[in-house]
């Protein structure tokens, strides 16, 4: 194990952090400026790390955005400055369980946050997208917000079984929102997983949002009392899916103004939370505006995963 790093978890696993299992990403802001450079590392890494490239007095004013919410809901231990986002010892987060509840929270923050908005949706980064895909740029219309309480992260998965049915060449940009050492848990990459697409053929292929119309569960699906049959994990045990698959799990500590970018067929997860400091971060999407759009994150009001995205099939 590298003893410079801390014990790290993910899903409750152990990763092996040795250099032949886990590594640093590879910084892209000495090629930011340069978009040849810029598009050939992210063909050969399937991500783009630009350290410090948003305004970081505009994340920490988003920031105030999210905490300001998490306090009004009695979320953080009132003790500590409400920047510091330290969770309540009986807040419950329970909500966040339920896909339509975690819809409903996202939004409350997102919308109402005006430094959040013009973080992803105006200045650096429409113009890093714009100049990336040499077109106008189209961003989805739904900002996943996370705030991530002491717990598991997110399982390992590749976006395009969530959002899939538009442009091949659509992105996600990773914000976060503070300084995340290694033990608050932050993102982390597959190495050269996008470069799995033929291992992972079936995986990839799939959609969180199509079922089986011929199976018990068509009835709750259609009825909306669950919101699916298969939620999009590729595997619940990152390390022995590294082990699979080869390659290394890449994260870094990430500070504020940081943002990490990657398409849809990288497999990516994130570490466990083992603080009681929530962890805050958004997930947003951009595309070429001319290519094709998923509509389920469009427009006022994106059906997202709900009854109107749903597809049947008979299997």
């Amino acid at each position: 194990m590298n003893t410079t790093l801390p014990r790290i978890f993910a899903k409750g696993h152990e990763l092996d952090t040795s250099p032949h299992a886990f590594g640093e990403l590879r910084r892209s802001d000495d090629v930011v400026n340069d978009v040849a450079a810029l598009r050939e590392r992210f063909a050969a890494d399937g991500y783009l790390f630009i350290p410090n490239f948003l305004d970081p007095a505009l994340v920490r004013a988003a920031r105030a955005g999210i905490t300001g919410v998490l306090a009004e809901r009695n979320l953080l231990d009132p003790a500590y400055p409400a920047m510091e986002a330290v969770k309540r010892a009986d807040a419950d987060l329970k909500f966040l369980a339920d896909p339509r509840l975690a819809v409903e929270f996202m939004n409350s923050i997102s919308k109402a946050n005006r430094s959040m908005q013009q973080l992803l949706y105006a200045g650096r980064i429409l113009e890093l997208f714009g100049a990336f895909f040499a077109d106008a740029v189209r961003h989805f219309d739904f900002t996943w917000v996370r705030t991530m309480g002491k717990g598991f992260g997110t399982d390992p998965h590749c976006d395009t079984v969530y959002m899939g049915r538009g442009s091949s060449r659509l992105c996600t940009a990773w914000v976060p929102y503070g300084d995340i050492a290694y033990e608050i848990g932050g993102l982390m990459v597959l190495e050269g997983s996008h470069r799995q697409t033929a291992r992972l053929k079936n995986y990839l292929s799939r959609d969180v949002d199509t079922y089986c119309t011929n199976r018990p569960e068509a009835e709750k699906i259609e009825s909306g009392r669950i919101p699916w049959k298969w939620g999009g994990v590729l595997s619940n045990n990152p390390s022995s899916l590294r082990e699979h698959l080869g390659g290394r799990w890449l994260s870094t500590e990430y500070r504020m103004g940081d943002i990490l970018i990657f398409g849809m067929t990288t497999v990516h997860a994130s570490l466990d939370n083992q603080t009681d400091f929530f962890r805050f971060s958004t997930d947003t999407r951009y595309q070429p505006a001319s290519e094709p759009v998923d509509e389920r994150w469009i427009g006022e009001n994106p059906i997202g995963h709900g009854r109107a995205a749903k597809r049947g099939m008979i299997c």
